[in-house]
């Protein structure tokens, strides 16, 4: 896959998992919770065996991955 999709594919994981975690953020923070969760996502999938493909695959791995990266970030923010 290209940059440019793995872009747009960080900013929608970014967007759902924003919308799944009740966090508010903008477009940029979206991207970079997006691609980290990516990353994420898929190393927490290959541990488990699994391997996802396709731009359908990968947005799912991405949002899990963006998903569990806002759930702990909100968890550490919380007892800060």
């Amino acid at each position: 896959m290209n940059w440019i999709a793995w872009i747009i594919i960080g900013i929608i994981a970014g967007m759902v998992a924003e919308k799944i975690t009740s966090t508010t953020m903008g477009m940029m923070m979206n991207l970079v919770v997006g691609l980290i969760g990516a990353v994420l996502g898929g190393w927490l999938v290959g541990l488990l065996g699994f391997a996802f493909g396709g731009f359908v695959g990968t947005l799912i791995v991405a949002s899990i991955g963006a998903i569990l990266l806002l759930m702990i970030v909100n968890a550490v923010r919380k007892k800060t």
